[in-house]
């Protein structure tokens, strides 16, 4: 598996996600979204699987704005931009992906 753990540091799922492949000795990479962001090209890989809506922060503060814009390229931008706009953690095992705390999926990877 080559897993990559896109994360806030204060989010409480994405340290539970990070636990839960420690605690089964199963390597990772952690990223903190804020600090380095994502790529368009993962961004864009997590979206074909689950879905722009999914990847939508509703509690964040700028969120609001992003249900004026008509087009999904532009919210996409919009993203990259404010990385505190998604949804985490997003969980990435190659062409797989969640966006939240989903230890049921994850058990299906290996």
């Amino acid at each position: 598996m080559n897993l990559q753990i896109f994360g806030k540091s204060k989010c409480f799922d994405t340290k539970k996600a990070e636990r839960y492949f420690k605690e089964r000795g199963i390597r990772f990479q952690s990223i903190d979204i804020i600090k380095y962001g994502i790529s368009r090209g993962e961004l864009t890989s997590v979206i074909s699987v689950v879905g722009l809506p999914a990847l939508i922060n509703e509690k964040a503060p700028d969120a609001k704005t992003l249900q004026y814009l008509a087009y999904d390229e532009d919210k996409l931008e919009r993203l990259l931009e404010d990385t505190r706009l998604l949804n985490t953690p997003i969980v990435r095992n190659g062409r797989q992906a969640t966006v939240g705390f989903h230890p049921e999926i994850w058990q299906t990877w290996q």
